[in-house]
């Protein structure tokens, strides 16, 4: 009877895998399909296989829907790891890129930089990680010294993330060109993405995702406190700040070609904690794949909601988010979290 139950367990936790991956699959078809104008699987597989055909529905695939569809993979995938990364090392759950700054700090940069040196537009993923890192050291740094309760340290990332977003405001405002598309950088897009923005900060990304799961034994012994990791033998500080400078890597990469999304690295973490557990790996798999499958369907709904309409997807993962950052902080406070 014992074995039997362990390979239900077993099942039902790869029938659960398999259709996370069909899922997140099913929405990067489904994105490539979508829109103005409706493709067949038979035109999406002719124009992905044969890349010198010239016909309109190659072009629309390779040219606009195939990198928005990569845009929103990555960004969903990058930013919901972040976010788990952060709340473990916070040991908050109500921790995210968005919330605590991080994105914001990843735009500042970005904005202050190209403002200043409109050339430097081609290192935006470095100025966006190197402005991102600044932030959640920040915010580590602010939680340890003042060792204030989980719900004050977010509402000071809250804070110190409208500053920062009040700072953007006013880089542009000052110097107009300092960033293309402002309006969907502040809100959060992918219109307009291309495979030659989107090369670096995929790079960066896929980088990261691997450096991240390989230490995530070290992320679970983190997970116990500081001061149990410590007796096991783990270097606290180093593993930590390895641990945030990914996190800050994912975030600044996915604020550099899809600006400043938030709630995803809130949302996903804690739906998939809920699904799969606290152990590290299975949870930072999953959250990459539920967070990839998320943005795509919100950059879907977006899209196709109020066509010929386009919304930015920071509007719809705003209306989605902010109401369960409500509910988890009353929780939070509630004690049940």
């Amino acid at each position: 009877m014992r074995s039997l139950q362990t390979f239900s367990t077993r099942k039902h936790r790869w029938l659960f895998w398999l259709l996370l991956c069909l899922l997140t699959l099913g929405a990067a078809l489904w994105s490539l399909a979508a829109g103005a104008v409706s493709l067949s699987p038979a035109q999406i597989f002719s124009a992905l296989s044969r890349p010198n055909t010239a016909s309109t529905a190659a072009k629309i695939v390779r040219y606009s829907r195939l990198p928005r569809t990569c845009a929103s993979l990555l960004a969903g995938a990058a930013l919901a790891v972040s976010g788990t990364v952060i709340q473990t090392v916070l040991h908050n759950p109500l921790a995210s890129p968005g919330i605590i700054g991080v994105n914001s700090s990843a735009g500042f940069a970005v904005a202050l930089v190209c403002a200043i040196a409109p050339l430097s537009q081609r290192y935006v993923p470095l100025i966006a990680f190197s402005g991102a890192l600044l932030g959640a050291l920040l915010v580590v740094g602010l939680s340890q010294r003042t060792r204030a309760s989980r719900t004050t340290v977010v509402l000071a990332g809250v804070a110190v993330s409208n500053l920062l977003s009040a700072g953007i405001d006013a880089v542009v405002t000052l110097v107009p060109d300092a960033l293309n598309g402002v309006s969907d950088f502040r809100i959060g897009g992918f219109s307009g993405v291309s495979m030659a923005r989107l090369a670096p900060a995929a790079g960066l990304i896929l980088v990261s995702l691997l450096l991240v799961f390989s230490l995530s034994r070290q992320l679970d012994v983190l997970a116990l406190g500081s001061d149990t990791a410590q007796s096991l033998g783990l270097s606290v500080r180093p593993v930590r700040f390895v641990l945030l400078a990914l996190a800050a890597a994912l975030a600044g990469a996915a604020v550099s070609f899809s600006g400043l999304l938030g709630f995803v690295g809130l949302i996903i973490p804690n739906a998939m904690r809920r699904l799969v557990g606290e152990n590290s790996l299975p949870l930072l798999v999953g959250s990459a794949l539920g967070g990839a499958f998320f943005v795509t369907v919100c950059d879907l709904m977006a899209r196709t909601a109020f066509a010929p309409f386009e919304l930015p997807v920071g509007i719809v993962l705003a209306f989605i988010g902010a109401p369960f950052f409500l509910w988890l902080l009353f929780r939070q406070r509630g004690g049940r979290v």
